[in-house]
């Protein structure tokens, strides 16, 4: 299913659109708007088109939020890496989506109000672009639930002049989650199922089902479900925000939507990626690992894709700033935590503490890589704990004396000869992260590098491969990424996972059984045993969800382990540790890394704490900071507790 590679942004790229008051060249303000961007169907595409530019970009490493989480750790002195430190509070709020979410909502409503008045527009596009734009408001309005709770809710375009007394205040978390349901509904009954090459990116009726499915499952999650902080979360007239009581409902309304996503998902030929061998790009020989390192980057197949983002995201994106040093071309600086190293399963597919085969006391130990491994350079000296391992540590992880998987462009740098690092005609690289080898802090040929590098080095003795293709090239002549794809916003696995863990959260009625098939839908691509047959043989066996399951039980712990490795990197962790209440188990403690500084294996192989500040101030920072100026401009408007 080959995708156009004129990704749908192309055009607000080029007329300069942005997230600002001013969101397009063509019409300076909101008078105009009507009269310019209503003036032909071609324009009003392009308002259309606009509307979607206030989504949050989630590919940009350097502007989203979501990448924050304890799955890696940068020495980029980035916004993102700011909500680790914990240092935003409604004053500095960092990042903040408020205003930009709450204009997309209104331009919607502008193009809804104009577009029937559009010269020559036909029917069918005065159908559609209303869909869309309904769509959008929904969307919008669960960005906003997702990251400030209960929310306003912006039901009809609300006047300009609107007096500061008769200004809308927050309704409560459920009304909101129902209201945006039944406006997902509503839009996915008028939008098509599939979209062609050219309008790839724009919504459809799976789009909408799939976003109700998620919402739906966080509105289920502790956070939201019956948690007595928000007891006194409440309205000046003293109403009630957050739901009081606990409701075993939710998850069941939660699976059912992610069921019927999931139908109709397949139904339109979204399947879970697998791959095919390509001369063009022979790395990953493996199979499997290709299959995990491809998964939503093949330009050939975006079957597993259902929302992808299409913007491009160029110097910011995760592939410039995860593979290995090259001047100019790449940053070398997105690393896995040790945190998230151990959350990755053994190769039998179970926890590394709690597979017989594998001690986790030996992680530190010095082993030689044994003949015939093709993750990682044979006969050379690497951790216990990087062998045997998933497939999916392999593809998405680089590690001391393992392969990365990308090309240089000028035989002149990085990893040529000078560093004997080159392997497989230059397809792949292998990777050294002690302090003077290739990846390291101080890495120095002699030729090139003439100083410790101050923030192109990983911190953790660890490099992330996910996301990044392994043709990419590192480019002495340009910082743009070689390849780029779209972003997945929503893929086929989440959907599966999705119901699983709101099937275990329901925990009865054959509702567990049926979800957990669906998560070894996932395992088995991964290369891994279905989880009853792998947990047959754990130290604490496993063999039937019989009594485990429900919001607390042993098998939602597996489904949010496998969760968290699946979707690694792809902005769900820092949601999704936030709706489990597990921020200050997971956020407020310090990463750890190995010992970068040594310049010799015994000594890199030590455990230490990485000194950058991380703190998690719970429960306030469960919810994100309403800007204090929009708080102090509406009487009806009540901060989140604790800011």
């Amino acid at each position: 299913m080959k995708k156009n590679t004129l990704y749908l942004f192309v055009l607000l790229l080029i007329t300069g659109l942005n997230t600002s008051c001013n969101y397009l060249d063509i019409v300076p303000d909101e008078t105009a708007t009507e009269k310019d961007a209503f003036a032909n169907p071609r324009a009003t595409l392009r308002y259309l088109y606009s509307c979607y530019g206030y989504l949050p970009q989630s590919n940009k490493v350097q502007s989203c939020m979501d990448f924050t989480g304890d799955e890696t750790i940068s020495p980029f002195a980035e916004k993102y890496v700011k909500f680790a430190e914990g240092s935003y509070d409604s004053s500095n709020t960092i990042i903040s989506y408020w205003n930009t979410l709450f204009q997309g909502i209104r331009q919607c409503y502008l193009l809804k109000a104009n577009i029937a008045s559009v010269p020559g527009i036909n029917q069918e596009d005065i159908d559609l672009y209303t869909a869309e734009a309904d769509f959008l408001i929904a969307y919008f309005h669960l960005l906003l639930v997702k990251c400030y709770g209960p929310s306003i809710l912006v039901k009809e375009l609300p006047p300009l002049d609107t007096p500061a007394a008769n200004m809308l205040s927050r309704r409560p978390y459920d009304e909101c989650i129902n209201w945006i349901a039944d406006l997902l509904d509503d839009a996915a009954s008028r939008l098509p199922a599939t979209r062609n090459s050219s309008d790839y990116g724009r919504a459809t009726s799976i789009i909408a089902k799939s976003l109700k499915a998620r919402m739906l499952l966080y509105a289920a999650s502790p956070l939201f479900n019956g948690n007595p902080d928000y007891t006194d979360f409440k309205n000046p007239d003293g109403e009630q925000l957050m739901p009081a009581k606990y409701s075993e409902e939710k998850y069941k309304r939660a699976a059912d939507a992610a069921w019927d996503a999931i139908q109709a998902a397949e139904q339109a030929g979204h399947e879970l990626y697998e791959a095919t061998a390509s001369s063009a790009y022979p790395e990953p020989a493996d199979i499997t690992e290709r299959s995990l390192r491809m998964t939503f980057i093949d330009k050939e197949n975006f079957k597993e894709i259902i929302y992808p983002e299409t913007r491009k995201a160029g110097v910011y994106s995760i592939q410039r700033k995860s593979i290995p040093f090259f001047p100019r071309g790449s940053w070398n600086g997105i690393a896995p935590t040790m945190v998230m190293i151990d959350r990755f399963y053994t190769s039998n597919g179970l926890p590394i503490d709690e597979d017989p085969a594998f001690n986790p006391e030996n992680k530190l130990d010095i082993v030689t890589i044994p003949a015939g491994t093709t993750y990682a350079e044979p006969g050379k000296r690497t951790l216990y704990m990087n062998m045997n391992r998933e497939p999916r540590f392999y593809a998405w992880i680089a590690f001391e004396n393992g392969y990365y998987e990308c090309r240089t462009n000028d035989k002149r740098y990085a990893y040529h000869k000078l560093w004997n690092a080159e392997r497989s005609d230059g397809n792949k690289w292998v990777t050294g992260f002690l302090a003077t080898e290739n990846c390291g802090v101080r890495a120095d040929d002699g030729k090139v590098i003439t100083s410790a590098r101050s923030q192109n080095y990983s911190k953790t003795g660890y490099l992330n491969k996910k996301g990044v293709h392994p043709g990419i090239e590192a480019s002495v002549n340009s910082v743009e990424p070689t390849i780029e794809y779209p972003w997945p916003v929503i893929r086929l696995a989440e959907l599966y996972l999705n119901y699983a863990e709101a099937c275990v959260g329901y925990g009865k009625e054959g509702y567990p059984e049926k979800g957990m098939l669906y998560l070894d839908k996932v395992r088995k691509r991964a290369g891994i045993k279905p989880v009853l047959e792998a947990w047959a043989h754990a130290k604490h066996p496993l063999t039937n969800y019989e009594g485990q399951c429900g919001p607390d039980g042993r098998v939602m712990n597996i489904v949010r382990q496998e969760r968290m490795i699946e979707l690694y990197q792809e902005n769900h962790n820092f949601w999704d540790i936030r709706r489990w209440k597990m921020g200050d188990t997971y956020f407020n403690v310090k990463a750890c890394g190995l010992n970068i500084l040594a310049k010799n294996l015994e000594d890199f192989a030590k455990i230490v704490e990485i000194q950058d500040k991380r703190t998690f101030d719970a429960p306030r920072q469960y919810l994100m900071p309403i800007p204090a100026s929009e708080v102090s401009r509406n009487p009806n408007m009540v901060q989140n507790p604790g800011y």
